[in-house]
């Protein structure tokens, strides 16, 4: 029998974390949205309400949707205040050690029953899990970004995940009205599985000259389809958890064609990240966004 969800608790209040807040709020989930930073939960909680206001417009939302929604919602700068959760989802940066270290801290404070779930993009559940007292209770819920547009959401088990767990936890993406994909614990899931080693090959046309920044985009916009151009995608996901996510499947699957663009690096190491830093493979800082190459 699943356990049953009623309050859940947010790690980072960035573009994931508040997303994820949203969509909870909306289904009638109480949440608490937590992090280190008072400007970055005032900043969340605008966004969201930015959001709701964009749905209300469109209909998809009525005023008084909107006005419970931002109710249910409570902001906590100490993991103290997320102790009575049933669930929660660690949304913090890309980087296995930054996670392990909120785990630990986390674990200490939840009811033992509470179930842990991160929303890693990438990252081994099983390695996470271990770094708790609970990775029966541990799962892997990766929502897309934006959350409140994108369908999916991948659930991955880990060794020690058991069933309840994963029950509990598809049942709570059913209520947020999403979709389920399964995937087993293995580098970057299924969508950045595949999604990553494309953007990274885009960039690795861009590096060897075969087209420039608008001439990629618009191939694959016009030529594939795709709503959004690979280089502009890349900069709208974070060049530095593009890195990541190149770099997890690089060393998990011991494979050279899963090789990070020494472009990509590069532009890490500028602090070119996209658009959360204005600048990526196309600078946003004037009225329309220009490529940087």
């Amino acid at each position: 029998m699943a356990a049953v969800i009623k309050k859940v608790g947010v790690i980072g209040a960035g573009q994931m974390g508040n997303g994820i807040a949203h969509v909870a709020a909306l289904a009638g989930f109480d949440v608490v949205l937590n992090d280190v930073s008072a400007d970055r939960l005032k900043s969340g909680m605008a966004t969201i309400n930015g959001n709701l206001a964009r749905q209300v417009s469109k209909k998809a939302v009525s005023e008084d949707d909107k006005t419970k929604a931002m109710a249910r919602i409570s902001l906590a700068e100490k993991l103290d205040d997320l102790a009575d959760c049933d669930l929660v989802i660690e949304t913090a940066v890309e980087k296995e050690e930054v996670k392990r270290k909120i785990f630990h801290e986390l674990c200490a404070v939840l009811k033992p029953e509470a179930i842990v779930a991160s929303d890693t993009s990438s990252i081994s559940i099983t390695r996470l899990a271990a770094a708790t007292d609970r990775p029966e209770r541990f799962i892997g819920i990766h929502f897309m970004n934006p959350v409140p547009l994108m369908e999916l959401v991948e659930l991955i088990r880990g060794i020690a995940t058991d069933d309840q767990t994963f029950e509990a936890s598809k049942e709570f993406v059913a209520k947020l009205g999403k979709q389920v994909a399964v995937s087993e614990d293995f580098p970057a899931f299924i969508v950045n599985r595949i999604l990553l080693p494309m953007i990274n090959e885009a960039i690795y046309t861009l590096y060897e000259g075969v087209g420039n920044v608008e001439g990629i985009d618009a191939a694959m916009k016009l030529g594939a389809h795709h709503p959004m151009g690979p280089l502009e995608l890349a900069d709208f996901i974070g060049l530095d958890t593009c890195l990541s996510i190149m770099q997890v499947l690089h060393e998990g699957l011991a494979d050279s064609k899963y090789r990070p663009c020494p472009l990509l690096v590069k532009y890490v190491e500028a602090g070119w990240l996209g658009r959360k830093t204005q600048r990526g493979f196309y600078d946003y800082r004037g009225a329309k966004p220009v490529p940087t190459r």
